[in-house]
């Protein structure tokens, strides 16, 4: 279950027309604050980031399944959709423990300065030139005026 205060942070960002994967960098953001204070571990940042991404779908983000990745993964986004958009029943439990303990045997490095900005580096590295160009000036152009 996501902290009070992501969940307000998602909606002020809805609110304020924010695109859905912002909204959900509040989830991922607390997701990587999780495994940085110990509260559980992470076998690598992709998963932290995945976990958070989960979680903002499941808290209602409309973050869209990706179009890349395996079926499995895409299969499992919508899956957290529907979660999201449905009056949910109570969670289990036992897999929530299970899930929990299993995080918690892994290791606190996937959250460290070092490997965000690897796994940072490796995204982009992935992306076209035309596209991070894209996004740079939509980043400029969209940024909050100071006042």
């Amino acid at each position: 279950m996501p902290e009070k205060e992501t969940l307000e942070r998602a909606k002020e960002d809805e609110r304020e027309g924010k695109a859905p994967s912002t909204q959900a960098g509040e989830f991922v953001r607390e997701e990587i604050e999780h495994v940085r204070e110990g509260k559980h571990g992470a076998r690598s940042t992709k998963q932290a980031i995945a976990i958070g991404l989960s979680k903002a779908r499941r808290a209602g983000v409309e973050l869209s399944p990706p179009e890349k990745g395996s079926k499995k993964t895409r299969k499992q986004a919508a899956r957290d959709l529907r979660k999201g958009k449905s009056k949910s029943k109570k969670k289990s439990a036992k897999r929530s423990r299970a899930t929990s303990r299993a995080l918690k045997r892994e290791g606190r490095s996937a959250a460290s300065k070092t490997a965000l900005s690897r796994q940072a580096r490796s995204a982009a590295h992935k992306r076209s030139a035309a596209s991070r160009s894209q996004s740079a000036k939509k980043a400029a152009r969209t940024r909050k005026k100071r006042t």
